[in-house]
């Protein structure tokens, strides 16, 4: 069989697995906002960011084939930034996410007192 045939970086049962992991991965965050299983808003968050950087790991070892094989130094660099940029995606996101009701629009309330300054 060729490498084309095969997958040039893997075979078909490697992508069957990443492919298996990713649905799974992305079907348990569903499960726990829709069916609402966690009680704790912040633990519901943390599980669900948790679970989305594994599937960014999966993604990256299945369909990239980035490993930490010595032979493949440029690789661990390759990773080394990913795990850089995803701290800082996640970081960001939480960060975002929890100062959304301090940064919103003013309430009605606040409104009609700015038009009724003199």
């Amino acid at each position: 069989m060729s490498d084309h045939a095969k997958g040039a970086g893997g075979t078909f049962k490697s992508y069957v697995i990443g492919f298996g992991l990713s649905v799974v991965l992305t079907l348990i965050p569903f499960w726990i906002v829709l069916g609402d299983v966690v009680d704790n808003t912040a633990w519901a968050v943390a599980i669900i960011f948790v679970l989305g950087a594994t599937q960014m790991m999966v993604h990256i070892h299945y369909f990239l084939h980035v490993t930490l094989k010595v032979e493949a130094g440029w690789q661990v660099m390759s990773l080394g930034l990913t795990l850089l940029l995803l701290v800082i995606v996640l970081a960001g996101s939480i960060w975002v996410m929890f100062n959304l009701e301090e940064n919103m629009m003013p309430a009605h309330e606040q409104i009609e007192r700015v038009r009724n300054l003199p």
